[in-house]
């Protein structure tokens, strides 16, 4: 409680041992300062062998000192925030400003609508005045099963949300609660769970059939809304869909206990061949347009369609943040973590983006916030329309009171004068996509997005509450993890090249730790050329006999041992801090590695190409959600999936065969020439790093050569890789002086 007696609605902790942290962090500096001096002073003269090569070395190290710099400003200041919903319900009561609720979806292949609809429902059943809570789902296909998806889950939703509200389940997605309930459990159940299973499980068997057909039979095309799909040609080529489902508004629209439904909403999008219509970032303008004519709700939440709500009361987690009387007026967008519900106990793919969400983004928060990262977020509407902070400004939450349907206009009129905002063209000669709205232009248009707001003057706040807020699907194949980091990488060195470049674009709008913060992120894909160098060129002068780091006995050994063993043993000690396990975090590291010489060195490559106008736009890609399950079961098993053909496998394979080709050619050399002792003196570093390199690469190995499954290495790929790295160290060892 503050001097004058107020409570806030949520109060800000720093994190302990700050000052011993700082202290740490300052010994690896002087050990990395020493490396570099080690470095520059040992430069092979001009002529000598190897001068080239130790430039190269040089100048991957200045990288990854210059990158472990960035990456302090997401340790140095972590900050912890916890929210007091008690007071907010005794300070306002059902005083409370809308929220609308904007779920996007884009292929209903991809993204199954038994899946979408689960989301949907989930947010429905928030623990918020139905009246005041309105819900749009976007179909950018444009899909005739997904619309029979959600009309039957508006019909499922009458009886599913007074039974979350009367027993206080948690988590309100139908499919999560109904499989997180063992057999076991089912005589402590109510003996309306047994009604609810069948409502669900009959609505469950009739979507999927229909899926299964690949039409709707015609007695579920009676309903006036499948009239919108008659002058529908394709997916690229379509009016306007917009329905209502249940009008919150509507004194009719009650659920089967007498009480008021949220507003449901359908919104397909118009498009057209001639038309570009922006992706994700198009769609979310269409809908903060739609909802600002229908229910114009002051809050605006977003969510990927595979990302259901797991904790009911996470909405008035967020309005603790915007309505405390001394701070909300600041705060633009409220971040929560993403977090995933099929993640393996040791994170095979590293899915979980644990660091970033247990450390990294608590960090950025004590700067002034976290990025946007286009699912998770509530949000000001205002501030997404474009409004500037300024000190003059209060809470200005206005608490409308609904009124029945009945005095306005019509639900009819109401969808049709909707439909215009959502056309093709509504946004031509307007600031939408630019001032306005989501970001244009860019893979990252949500980190474009939340850096612009920010840079208006607002401030942005992350929470991690003990209960996780929502939770999604993780890819569950190497090929999924891949091509999202690719994706990822690609756009935020896209955006370091951009107008919206932190670098430039945040200077001096932005506090410096912030602005850290985001180019750490945008310069993941530079950093493949470092991680390149140094997975590849140590190893092969190995198979020469050539040291390129400090003999044991040299007191220079030192701050390399210090710094490597500190750096590690650190990571891993957050990595378990983080509520990860040992094996987690060896998994992790061998990501780590796979994205830097893969998925990021493609990134970089593709963005420069684009940059030179010798490569065309890449087209968004939607990270699948669903898997064989052949391919499933071995991911529950923790047995890396290889099983497609990658141009990304193809590098990875080759870099870790050159690696075991460069390490057994060094013990054959040392076991036949006796000389275990001279390589354990003069090549102790360049040893173990090559070794550790072999290590973590063993699931490849099995992959390429022992595994018979499905999920094997494809030969072609395995030859390819075979012949590129052999050719390479034979290459390297006779022709290159």
């Amino acid at each position: 409680m503050g001097n004058d007696g107020y409570l806030p609605l949520f109060e800000t902790k720093r994190a302990n041992g700050r000052t011993l942290y700082r202290v740490f962090a300052g010994s690896i500096f002087v050990g990395i300062c020493l490396i570099w001096s080690y470095r520059v002073s040992h430069v092979p003269r001009r002529g000598e062998d190897g001068r080239l090569i130790w430039i190269g070395l040089l100048a991957a190290e200045l990288w990854f000192g210059f990158y472990w710099f960035l990456t302090q400003a997401h340790r140095w200041n972590l900050v912890y925030r916890q929210t007091f919903k008690d007071r907010l319900s005794y300070r306002y009561g059902n005083e409370l400003p809308g929220v609308d609720i904007f779920v996007c979806t884009a292929d209903p292949v991809i993204e199954p609508p038994m899946m979408v609809i689960n989301t949907v429902l989930s947010v429905m059943a928030y623990d918020y005045p139905p009246e005041k809570l309105s819900v749009y789902l976007s179909d950018d296909a444009g899909s005739q099963l997904t619309f029979y998806a959600l009309l039957e889950a508006s019909q499922f939703a009458k009886y599913w949300i007074p039974f979350c509200k009367k027993f206080n389940v948690e988590p309100r997605s139908p499919a999560a609660y109904l499989d997180s309930i063992s057999i076991s459990d089912d005589s402590k159940q109510p003996k309306e769970l047994a009604t609810i299973k069948k409502l669900y499980e009959d609505m469950k068997s009739q979507v999927e059939n229909v899926a299964k057909l690949g039409r709707l039979p015609e007695v579920h095309l009676r309903h006036k809304g499948f009239s919108e799909w008659d002058s529908y040609s394709s997916r690229h080529d379509h009016d306007t869909i917009l329905q209502i489902l249940i009008d919150g508004k509507d004194p009719n629209a009650k659920d089967s206990e007498g009480c008021v439904l949220p507003t449901l909403v359908y919104v397909a999008r118009e498009k057209r061949p001639q038309y570009f219509h922006n992706f994700k970032a198009g769609a979310m303008n269409a809908l903060i347009r739609v909802s600002s004519a229908i229910s114009n709700g002051q809050i605006v939440l977003n969510v990927d369609c595979d990302m259901y709500s797991n904790n009911s009361l996470a909405v008035r987690d967020a309005l603790c943040f915007f309505m405390d009387e001394k701070n909300g007026h600041e705060i633009a967008y409220v971040q929560f973590p993403q977090n995933f519900d099929n993640i393996t106990k040791n994170e095979l793919y590293s899915s979980s983006l644990r660091v970033i969400s247990q450390v990294e983004f608590h960090g950025l928060d004590g700067y002034g916030g976290p990025l946007y990262v286009g699912t998770g977020c509530f949000h000001r509407r205002d501030t997404l329309c474009g409004r500037k902070f300024s000190r003059e400004i209060h809470n200005e939450f206005k608490i409308d009171i609904p009124k029945d349907r009945e005095s306005e206009e019509t639900t009819k009129v109401l969808e049709e004068k909707s439909k215009v905002l959502a056309s093709c063209t509504y946004e031509n000669n307007t600031e939408w996509g630019k001032e306005m709205g989501l970001k244009y232009g860019c893979p990252v248009e949500d980190v474009i997005t939340g850096l612009s707001i920010q840079c208006r003057g607002w401030k942005s706040v992350y929470y991690n509450p003990e209960r996780k807020a929502f939770l999604g699907v993780a890819p569950t194949t190497l090929a999924q993890t891949l091509v999202q980091h690719k994706r990822w990488s690609e756009g935020d060195f896209q955006m370091l090249l951009s107008k919206y470049s932190p670098a430039w674009f945040a200077n001096g709008k932005i506090s410096l730790g912030l602005q850290l913060g985001y180019c750490c992120y945008c310069l993941w894909a530079t950093n493949s050329l470092a991680v390149l160098y140094y997975s590849i060129v140590p190893s092969l002068y190995l198979l020469r006999g050539i040291s390129l780091f400090p003999e044991l006995s040299s007191p220079w050994f030192l701050p390399f041992a210090y710094v490597v063993i500190s750096k590690y043993m650190y990571s891993l000690a957050e990595y378990l801090w983080s509520g990860g396990t040992v094996l987690g975090w060896w998994n992790d590291q061998r990501i780590w590695l796979y994205k830097r010489t893969s998925s990021y060195l493609l990134g970089f490559i593709d963005t420069i190409a684009k940059s030179l106008g010798l490569h065309s736009d890449s087209a968004f890609v939607i990270t699948a959600k669903v898997s064989k399950q052949e391919v499933y079961r071995r991911y529950v098993k923790e047995i890396m999936e290889f099983g497609e053909s990658s141009l990304m496998f193809t590098a990875l394979a080759t870099i870790a065969l050159i690696n075991l080709v460069c390490l057994i050619g060094l013990m054959k050399k040392a076991i036949v020439n006796e000389g275990i002792p001279i390589i354990y003196e003069t090549m102790l570093l360049q040893f173990v790093l090559c070794a550790i390199l072999v290590l973590i690469n063993w699931p490849l190995y099995q992959g390429l050569f022992f595994r018979k499954d499905n999920g094997k290495m494809p030969n072609y790929i395995a030859i390819k890789s075979i012949v590129l790295a052999v050719s390479s160290c034979t290459c390297f060892t006779l022709f290159l002086t």
